[in-house]
């Protein structure tokens, strides 16, 4: 006998789709033996059982959302009919009409849950590698939501100030990792709760855009760094806070909603396993002007490699041993250093400088500790201005 709602066969790479929760095509959608359709893009068990353990199940997906159960028979009861083997119907996300509205979350709404108190768990663990003003910045610069749970929303906010979606994740306190539970989604969005409460209709339709495109508006001098967790940007704005960092919201979230990156001058940071591909697809766009740092590809270790660090777990470390990043920002590690190993001492400062200021050598590094002075930021120096 089998269940109306199986996992749909594997019938090329179009019959599997982006995972929710790694960005990888490896999620095994759930699939309706009598329509032959996709149950929802989100609902399916991800291949990457090891690495991801993503698996969303049509009993969970329908007591997150109640109004999309099958009403009259039980759905849970086995079927007797032949499984259905025609290729999956792919159920696309409905695009927005050229030039058309774009749907945005409502402000008021969105705004009553970007707050200090009570924490998420995500900002508890910023707690332990900032001072508490540094991580009351964080919230409100990228506008970090939470809700009952602690789970902390990651709002994606455009150039033009609207809230296009809302991430929500909850993590562990004290390691900063995601939680991952067989009986909970480690990764969705505020979609269905808005809809649910009312709050935007059931027609609404989310067009995202990068995690911090607002700061592109606000900051419109700075340089900009392109990591691709949501967590990554926040820790290394932390740390870093002298460039915009942005995130794609995975390593496979490229595409169209980099256009905007048009005319910034920008340093990518892709996770330690996705150097390659950033560097192929970035090689392709002649339009945007984005270097790929392969700083984690050529100093990684292989324990690194298994555990798929990025960019905000170097500098993670580095705190913890005491190495300075930018000395405006507290660290814990509580370890001085002369200000001239700001530059020589912190690969990630070096590989910025390389792009954005060309003009940082050693001399200027042996001018910074004869004079005692400190520095507090990095500024790219343009040809005209000698």
């Amino acid at each position: 006998m089998d269940y109306r709602y199986q996992l749909a066969p594997y019938s090329g790479k179009a019959s599997r789709l982006v995972c929710p929760n790694c960005g990888q095509r490896e999620l095994v959608p759930y699939v309706d033996t009598e329509t032959g359709e996709i149950l929802d893009e989100t609902c399916g068990r991800c291949n990457r059982e090891s690495r991801c353990g993503y698996h969303l199940t049509p009993a969970q997906y329908f007591q997150q959302h109640p109004g999309a159960r099958p009403q009259g028979e039980d759905w849970r009861e086995p079927q007797r009919r032949p499984v259905s083997h025609q290729p999956v119907k792919k159920v696309l996300p409905v695009k927005p009409k050229a030039n058309g509205p774009i749907c945005s979350l409502p402000t008021e709404i969105v705004e009553k849950t970007i707050r200090v108190e009570p924490e998420s768990n995500f900002v508890k663990f910023l707690d332990t590698l900032f001072d508490p003003i540094v991580v009351e910045g964080l919230i409100f610069l990228y506008n970090l939501g939470v809700n009952k749970a602690r789970e902390v929303i990651f709002y994606q906010k455009d150039i033009k100030g609207r809230y296009r979606g809302g991430k929500r994740i909850q993590y562990n306190p004290e390691t900063g990792k995601r939680i991952k539970s067989k009986n909970r989604n480690p990764v969705d969005w505020v979609t269905q709760a808005f809809k649910d409460n009312g709050y935007i209709p059931q027609d609404w339709t989310m067009t995202q855009c990068l995690f911090g495109e607002h700061l592109l508006t606000e900051y419109p001098d700075r340089d900009v760094c392109l990591v691709e967790a949501e967590k990554t940007a926040v820790i290394c704005s932390g740390f870093m806070p002298e460039c915009i960092w942005l995130a794609t919201g995975g390593k496979d979230q490229l595409g169209d909603k980099l256009d905007i990156l048009r005319g910034r001058q920008v340093l990518a940071f892709p996770d330690i396993d996705a150097y390659d591909k950033w560097k192929t697809y970035f090689d392709g766009r002649d339009d945007l002007s984005v270097n790929v740092s392969d700083l984690l590809e050529v100093n990684g270790s292989d324990e690194d490699r298994e555990e798929q660090i990025d960019i905000a777990d170097l500098l993670i470390r580095w705190s913890a041993e005491g190495v300075p990043s930018v000395p405006s920002v507290p660290f814990q590690g509580g370890t001085e250093r002369p200000a001239s190993s700001f530059l020589s001492d912190n690969p990630v400062v070096r590989e910025i400088a390389k792009y954005f200021s060309p003009e940082v050598i050693p001399e200027v590094a042996a001018l910074v500790e004869e004079l005692g002075l400190v520095p507090v930021s990095i500024t790219k120096i343009k040809t005209e201005d000698g």
